[in-house]
């Protein structure tokens, strides 16, 4: 049983991620023209990460990004996917997000998250133990400067005293805010206590994680007179479409092996060291596809492989589609089109009415072009000239017509 959104959404999730082994100014060069094809396509959002250490993810700030993106677009909306509460000023993150929200004309969204890597974390003398706790602070900030508040706290890592926001929101109500979710209940149970959107940035693929996240969210919501919404909650997901299945495997299976935090760890005598288990700690394609750790595949299968998505979590609202670079720009932009062509409108409504009206003329098509052909038949007989030997049968069955015809034009 599900509780599926009408219109779900689809967007891409751009952590970014990259290979250590490539220029990065080209790199960030390409997320960008990424964002701009998804929003010629029709893609409704594209969200972008801030992460600091470990070199595969590059974007430090994803507002500057988005605000560059945001004049390259015309309809995509962004999200900052997302921002590590722990490492900034609540008040700072609540004022940037505020003046990039009149920047893009109301295309913004919040995602916040603790900060998924903890060399960051360790770099600005951080414990990671205390980077959940300080995510919950921080958020209480700025749901509170949101909503107009002027907010007075102290806390061991930061202090506001008669905090403000000096300009009202352009978007009325102010942007949406999602918590980022792994496979722990810290997550759900924020964003259950302030009535947030969910990121599901794992776990997509699991029979077990994905329905206790909305369930842990659920719990959390209940607790504190709050209320989720299934069509804010999104997951990030793997996808590579192509027309064939063996050609969907031929583009990624080489990238699949190559791709950042394994294919590109370093070595020592050991062997790999460093390298991050990543979709469901697989090494070949074969192996992830078999575990439902990605779809890959053509139309067909991703439409499968999404409604089993919507079985297991109860109803998704969106899906992101995580920006990995296995596959060249040329099959990627093509994986892209193939997505939102063939297996988007199968989640946003798009296909029964087409399928409908379709049928309602076939199943009257004896009714309508025949009454069409016989008109076209009459039109000869009207101008004098031999009907067609095709088109006499269409006037047996009214022989009275022509001659009313011909009186009425006499």
């Amino acid at each position: 049983m599900t509780d599926r959104p009408n219109r779900m959404k689809f967007g891409t999730f751009i952590a970014p991620f990259h290979t250590v082994s490539e220029n990065p100014t080209l790199s960030m060069k390409r997320d960008m023209e990424l964002i701009e094809r998804c929003d010629e396509l029709g893609y409704d959002e594209a969200w972008i990460g801030e992460h600091h250490s470990f070199a595969r993810e590059t974007i430090s700030n994803p507002m500057i990004f988005i605000a560059a993106a945001a004049e390259r677009t015309k309809h995509i909306r962004f999200g900052t996917g997302v921002v590590s509460l722990p490492y900034h000023n609540p008040l700072m993150i609540a004022d940037d997000f505020l003046q990039l929200d009149h920047m893009t004309r109301g295309r913004v969204m919040l995602g916040v998250g603790p900060g998924a890597l903890t060399s960051d974390a360790v770099m600005l003398g951080i414990n990671p133990d205390t980077q959940r706790r300080r995510m919950g602070e921080s958020l209480e900030v700025i749901i509170r400067l949101f909503a107009g508040e002027t907010v007075t706290m102290e806390t061991d890592w930061f202090n506001l005293t008669e905090a403000r926001l000096q300009m009202a929101f352009y978007s009325d109500p102010p942007p949406p805010v999602s918590v980022a979710v792994m496979v722990t209940p810290a997550g759900p149970q924020l964003a259950g206590k302030f009535g947030t959107g969910l990121l599901s940035l794992t776990g997509a693929q699991d029979d077990e994680i994905l329905p206790q996240v909305w369930e842990w969210g659920t719990e959390s919501a209940n607790e504190h007179g709050r209320t989720l919404d299934r069509r804010q909650w999104r997951a990030v997901m793997a996808v590579h479409i192509a027309e064939t299945h063996e050609q969907a495997v031929a583009d990624v299976a080489e990238g699949f092996r190559d791709r950042p935090y394994v294919g590109d760890a370093g070595t020592d005598e050991a062997g790999t060291r460093g390298a991050a288990r990543l979709f469901g700690g697989t090494r070949s394609i074969e192996e992830a596809i078999a575990k439902d750790a990605v779809i890959v595949g053509t139309p067909e299968e991703a439409i499968t492989s999404l409604e089993r998505i919507q079985q297991i979590s109860g109803g998704l609202g969106g899906l992101l589609v995580h920006a990995h670079e296995w596959a060249n720009s040329e099959a990627t932009c093509k994986s892209y089109e193939l997505l939102m062509r063939y297996v988007a409108p199968r989640f946003q409504g798009q296909i029964d009415p087409l399928i409908s009206a379709r049928d309602h003329v076939e199943d009257r098509h004896l009714d309508i072009f025949g009454a069409a052909g016989r008109a076209v038949a009459l039109a000869y007989l009207e101008a004098g000239k031999e009907v067609p030997e095709e088109m006499r049968e269409l006037l047996e069955d009214h022989e009275s017509e022509p001659q009313e015809a011909s009186a009425a034009g006499s």
